[in-house]
């Protein structure tokens, strides 16, 4: 990890010196030692305030048993957080030069995130999503200058890239107006074509010229991430299970969901972790998928921390739902989270029809978990902990075969 005092790697610059104004050029895409900067960990870590405000209001829209408006809030929100950030992450692995001017406009793309944040609960509970849509703006106003600070720099398909880039966001920043003049019942029809414009918005820019990320660095900070966004999750569900145990002095009723829950967050970094992706990032093809597919990584992540919530309240009555779909608010986003992680990640490495069936079938039965009532958090978390152990036997049987089969082969 590089720090504010270590010069970036082919830097003549002594440690310590403040970096001036420069040009804003792409950085190599081979370039050695390219690691997340104590700048990308700080927005990371002030993005966390944002997916942990949502949590909440997804808890307490489920509790009271508005999941399916819950849920929509939810996805919408975490649209806004996601895309913000995965628009700086990749961005950032092109043309991060950390000069001033860089350090400000990403200070203020963190100020706007804390402006979302504040407005996270207004539009849960009364739909009013004027906060959260300045903040969002105010993170992609920041991210349109520079944009336009590389076009400024660079000539050719590269400036043009940059002014589509520029243009593109600028414009759809218009469209997410609609979320607060235009009435209720129709937002979410502007959100899912104002999402889908912003999605189109990177191929449509890089068509005349890729940007230049680097794998290595693109799959530490979405590694990263994970880890901050699971993290999360322990502390939503060790908030929710000290708040039972002292309320309500039932340590015997939330122990096996605690103990459940931590099984399965385990088992959802172990198995994220499992396979080096940056080898998977060859193009802009593999990395849009990948990159777009982590929406439902990070965002069912976060949700096991909040159905866990749920459990716990459900569990000590202060939830007034059923068992069944207090159990179904941790087992479905964890089952989406295995099989959505198995799509994007492991079945890439995977060999035999054994190694690729573990993590779908445990989506499967972590789903089948949901029927088993109060144990079923329990259940759910041994499952996952058993595809672990699973997938480790069948990869060791696989390297002991092929050591077998290179030790039976004559040299030439």
């Amino acid at each position: 990890m590089t720090s504010s005092s270590t010069p970036a790697p082919g830097s003549d610059r002594p440690p310590g010196h403040r970096r001036p104004l420069r040009r804003l050029t792409a950085r190599g895409r081979g370039e050695s030692h390219r690691v997340a900067t104590p700048l990308e960990l700080f927005f990371d870590l002030c993005f966390v305030v944002a997916i942990a405000q949502a949590g909440i209001q997804l808890v307490h829209a489920v509790a009271e048993g508005h999941a399916g408006e819950g849920i929509l809030n939810y996805a919408m929100v975490f649209f806004a957080i996601w895309w913000a950030w995965m628009n700086f992450t990749w961005f950032a692995s092109a043309y991060d030069n950390d000069d001033i001017l860089y350090r400000v406009v990403t200070l203020i793309q963190i100020a706007g995130v804390l402006v979302l944040a504040a407005g996270v609960s207004r539009a849960f509970e009364d739909h009013e999503y004027q906060a959260v849509v300045l903040g969002y703006v105010i993170m992609r106003l920041a991210l349109v200058t520079q944009w336009l600070r590389v076009a400024g720099s660079s000539d050719g398909p590269e400036r043009r890239m940059a002014l589509r880039y520029a243009g593109g966001v600028l414009l759809c920043q218009i469209g997410w107006v609609g979320l607060v003049v235009l009435p209720e019942d129709v937002r979410p029809w502007v959100f899912l074509v104002m999402a889908t414009l912003e999605l189109c918005v990177p191929p449509f820019a890089e068509r005349v010229h890729p940007t230049s990320w680097h794998p290595h660095h693109i799959a530490e900070r979405y590694g990263l991430f994970t880890i901050i966004v699971l993290g999360e999750t322990i502390a939503a569900a060790t908030v929710a299970v000290k708040t039972g145990i002292d309320e309500n002095d039932a340590l015997s009723d939330v122990l096996p969901i605690a103990a459940g829950g931590l099984l399965i967050i385990f088992a959802a970094w172990w198995i994220y972790f499992v396979v080096p992706i940056h080898g998977h990032l060859r193009s802009n093809q593999q990395a849009f998928l990948w990159g777009y597919g982590h929406y439902v990584v990070f965002a069912s992540a976060a949700a096991i921390g909040a159905g866990l919530e749920v459990a716990v309240e459900q569990t000590v009555g202060k939830a007034h739902i059923s068992t069944l779909a207090a159990s179904a608010a941790v087992t479905l986003p964890t089952a989406l989270y295995l099989l959505t992680v198995w799509l994007l990640h492991s079945r890439h490495y995977k060999v035999g029809i054994a190694q690729q069936l573990v993590l779908p079938t445990t989506a499967l039965l972590v789903i089948c978990c949901t029927f088993l009532g109060e144990w079923a958090v329990l259940a759910a978390g041994l499952v996952s902990a058993l595809a672990v152990a699973t997938g480790e036997t069948l990869t060791a049987r696989m390297a002991a075969r092929g050591r077998g089969t290179q030790a039976r082969t004559p040299v030439a």
